[in-house]
């Protein structure tokens, strides 16, 4: 079957053909068959060169050796035991020699279970109900940050989902990104009330927004000065910009960090960490509860510790976010000779492009671009053979295997399709 009778299958038994919204693409999605390095192969035997890497995690590339080996190792001794395994404690000991300010770790399944457990902790180690979340910002699906969410909640336009009740939400105080007077004027409205805030470093699910400079620290700062707490969700930076992540990048340090996607190699995993005092407030050590049947799964640890240590070896993340920056100059290059009022925003392997005549800083100015225009762009990429995330809210990633021929390729492609939808 082609694409099409594949999806008209799909709408009978999944909802929308998808299994997750940000997968819907108009009029349907190709179904993939095989993933190899840079490239995506669908059922209809097309290829496509990927910057989605599956919304993030595949750094390494698709069917990477190095972890495919490690995974079928674990898989050949069992793969769910409900017990401790060394592959958790090796783990472990790798993150917290790695990332800033986290002495203990505890390992869920999904980004969504870490940031939720990240926020239950700080309520729990505050004593305190609110928190801030900035707009746009996409911190998974669970009720208390489901508001002005990015990501597929923007592309479909429902950035506040129905079966939410307002009890839930009426904790949740919306801010936007480098809005230092906008921080000042929540906290002093609500007092002693904040328990923390939440924030990708980079907003990651609006696009590419760079936090302006200074703009992280300053944050700290003033929650320190309120007794609250900072929330680094990393589940997109960690392990992208660095192995210390965006606390390294941005010299900001974080009370708790969420880290997911590359820290599991393509694998579900979501890792909550923090300081010893703060993660001893979690189960079955404090009153904070977490549990889950797959926490620590044996096979993601296995596929994001092969992962993890194949990008400290050689440079390979400085390779990784050379490739990227290659990418942003030339897509920057070839704008400007077309003329076109749009903006490359990018930093190291993550990018986007706004069709968007000013620089994007927040919700509001992802939110001016043209992305019916942006679809269209999309489209004529997949014809040619080049996958970006089908949004104008997502970010598009690199990976290792992005090699000089590729970009090159990409960058062809980039340039024909931009000219076309010019017209």
């Amino acid at each position: 079957m082609n694409n099409e009778e594949l999806f008209l299958n799909s709408k009978k038994v999944l909802v929308g053909g998808v299994n997750s919204p940000v997968r819907a693409i108009s009029p349907y999605p190709f179904f993939v068959a095989k993933g190899e390095g840079a490239k995506l192969f669908d059922e209809e035997g097309k290829s496509y060169i990927d910057y989605c890497l599956a919304f993030g995690p595949l750094i390494l590339g698709h069917n990477n050796p190095i972890i495919r080996s490690a995974v079928e190792e674990r898989l050949g001794k069992g793969w769910c035991f409900g017990t401790p395994t060394i592959a958790e404690l090796e783990f472990a000991q790798f993150i917290t020699q790695h990332v800033p300010n986290v002495d203990k770790i505890r390992c869920v399944s999904t980004g969504t279970e870490a940031t939720m457990t990240a926020i239950r902790l700080a309520r729990g180690f505050t004593g305190r109900d609110k928190i801030i979340k900035i707009e746009g910002a996409f911190h998974g699906a669970h009720d208390c940050v489901l508001v002005k969410a990015g990501s597929g909640a923007l592309t479909h336009s429902v950035p506040n989902s129905k079966g939410i009740p307002d009890d839930v939400t009426k904790n949740t105080i919306l801010i936007p990104f480098n809005d230092l007077d906008a921080l000042d004027r929540a906290l002093k409205e609500n007092r002693d009330q904040v328990a923390a805030l939440i924030t990708e470093p980079v907003i990651g699910n609006a696009g590419c927004i760079l936090p302006r400079r200074g703009y992280l620290n300053d944050v700290k700062k003033m929650l320190a000065e309120h007794s609250s707490l900072l929330i680094l969700d990393e589940v997109i930076t960690g392990f992208r910009l660095g192995m210390g992540g965006a606390q390294v990048y941005f010299g900001v340090d974080a009370d708790i960090v969420t880290m997911g996607k590359i820290a599991g190699g393509g694998f579900p995993i979501g890792v909550i960490g923090a300081s010893e005092e703060l993660m001893d407030m979690l189960t079955p050590m404090g009153p904070v509860y977490n549990a889950g049947t797959f926490n620590g799964h044996p096979v993601s640890i296995t596929a994001g510790l092969a992962t993890l240590k194949t990008l400290k070896k050689e440079n390979t993340l400085e390779k990784i976010a050379k490739t990227g920056s290659k990418l942003q100059k030339g897509l920057s290059d070839i704008i400007a000779d077309t003329n076109l009022a749009y903006q490359v925003q990018g930093i190291g392997p993550m990018f986007q492009v706004y069709f968007n005549p000013n620089p994007v800083w927040d919700l509001n100015g992802a939110k001016a671009s043209d992305a019916k225009r942006f679809l269209r762009y999309c489209k004529k990429l997949r014809e040619k053979g080049v996958y970006i995330p089908p949004s104008q809210f997502e970010c598009c990633f690199v990976s290792s295997a992005h090699d000089q021929e590729v970009v090159k390729f990409s960058l062809e492609q980039f340039e024909t399709a931009l000219k076309e939808i010019k017209k």
